[in-house]
């Protein structure tokens, strides 16, 4: 997240910004972590710790959406606004997904290492250079550090049990999803927006599910313009 979303305030001042691990998925550990209730719960007290009772622009990214949405309408008068990368859908489970067939819509031909070709091949619709360097330097470390087991047993009890939509959410929202994102897909997500009536959503050719380092140009775009939406209510 730091790599997509750090530059866009090198000419923004007065953010700050929180980048939280989420358990079993960098350098936090699940300890007794057993479902997405409970990492929501985890998730609750560091906004709580952390940020108290300000007002606070939330972004969440694959299943980070899914924990983003479930967030913003719990705390629809703190969340500010509201951006997802990639997010979950409608269908939380994989096998349930409407996902497009996988495909390389871009290729220059490089040559990886094998441990990253075996990370990156299979859902960069972009293979470049430079998509495998920026999935090497942004992406790649938080999948060595996960755990995987501690990953499985939170997965057994995936789904909130009360649902991420409780209502409307009133606030700027901004949906970007990957017309090739063979993971979360676009349709499922599509289907949120009734719950989001002031959310712009965005399906970009040629990308994935890394469709922040495969379309950078329109991803930085995009969010310049949901945060001066933010910024303007």
């Amino acid at each position: 997240m730091l790599g997509c979303l750090e530059p866009l305030f090198e000419t923004r001042s007065g953010y700050r910004r929180l980048y939280p691990d989420l358990p079993a998925m960098g350098k936090s550990p699940a300890d007794d972590v057993r479902s997405t209730d409970d990492i929501l719960a985890a998730l609750e007290e560091f906004i709580d710790a952390e940020i108290g009772a300000e007002q606070f622009l939330l972004i969440g990214e694959s299943y980070g959406g899914y924990l983003a949405r479930g967030l913003a309408h719990r705390r629809p008068g703190q969340v500010r606004g509201l951006a997802l990368i990639c997010p979950t859908g409608t269908k939380l489970p994989a096998a349930e997904r409407t996902v497009p067939e996988f495909e390389v819509r871009q290729s220059d031909g490089v040559v990886l290492d094998p441990e990253l070709a075996a990370q990156f091949d299979g859902m960069a619709v972009v293979r470049t250079a430079e998509t495998a360097r920026r999935f090497a330097e942004e992406i790649l470390p938080g999948l060595q550090l996960a755990d995987r087991a501690a990953m499985a047993r939170i997965q057994a009890d995936w789904e909130l049990s009360a649902g991420p939509e409780l209502g409307i959410y009133q606030r700027p929202a901004l949906f970007l999803t990957g017309r090739q994102d063979n993971i979360t897909g676009y349709e499922d997500v599509y289907a949120l927006l009734p719950h989001y009536p002031y959310a712009s959503f965005a399906v970009l050719d040629t990308a994935g599910h890394n469709m922040q380092i495969e379309q950078p140009v329109l991803f930085n775009a995009l969010m310049e313009e949901w945060l001066d939406r933010v910024a303007r209510q």
